[in-house]
C-alpha cells in the first residue's frame, strides 16, 4: 500500500530544487565549489538522468521475476554527460515531465505489483515500494547537497 508521505514526496519533492536555485546566476549553478564534488548543475543533471533509469527498473521489476540490477554510477553512464549539457531550465523541465511518468506509474500499480521485487547489489531484494523510497531518499540527499552549495555560493560570491 502506498502511504501518504511517499505519495506526496513522489509528487512534489523535486519541485524544491527550483526554489533553492531561483536566485542564483548561471555561474553559481555551474561552479564546482569543492574539488572532486559535483556542482549544483551536475547534481540536477544526475537527478534528471536517473529518473529514466528508475522508470526502466520499475518496468523491468513489473515484467520480470526478481531482476538483478547493478548499482547506478553516473560516471559510467554516457548519457550523464549529455544531461550535463542541458541548461538548468531544460533539466528542471525534464525532471518534472519524467516525474509525472514515475508518479503515475507507481500510484496506479495494484497492491500485488507493488510487492514485486528487484535486487540491488548493496541493499538486496527490494519491493517496488522500497525502490521508490530509496529513489526519494537518494533524491533528497542530492537536494541537500544542492541546498548546501547554493547557500555557500551566496555567502562567498
Amino acid at each position: 500500500m502506498i502511504y501518504s508521505s511517499l505519495k506526496d514526496r513522489l509528487k512534489d519533492q523535486h519541485k524544491t530544487i527550483a526554489s533553492i536555485i531561483i536566485k542564483l546566476n548561471n555561474r553559481q549553478i555551474q561552479q564546482q565549489r569543492i574539488k572532486g564534488k559535483w556542482s549544483i548543475h551536475e547534481n540536477i543533471a544526475h537527478l534528471t538522468r536517473y529518473q529514466p533509469v528508475f522508470i526502466e527498473r520499475i518496468r523491468k521489476i513489473i515484467a520480470i521475476d526478481e531482476p538483478v540490477f547493478e548499482a547506478y554510477k553516473a560516471e559510467e553512464d554516457d548519457e550523464f554527460e549529455i544531461y550535463c549539457a542541458f541548461t538548468p531550465y531544460e533539466l528542471l523541465k525534464k525532471l518534472s515531465s519524467d516525474r509525472e511518468v514515475i508518479f503515475h506509474l507507481i500510484i496506479h500499480l495494484p497492491p500485488d505489483k507493488l510487492e514485486r521485487t528487484g535486487s540491488h547489489p548493496k541493499y538486496g531484494k527490494l519491493t517496488i515500494l522500497e525502490w521508490t523510497e530509496f529513489f526519494l531518499l537518494h533524491e533528497a540527499h542530492h537536494m541537500l547537497a544542492i541546498f548546501q552549495l547554493a547557500h555557500t555560493a551566496k555567502v562567498t560570491v
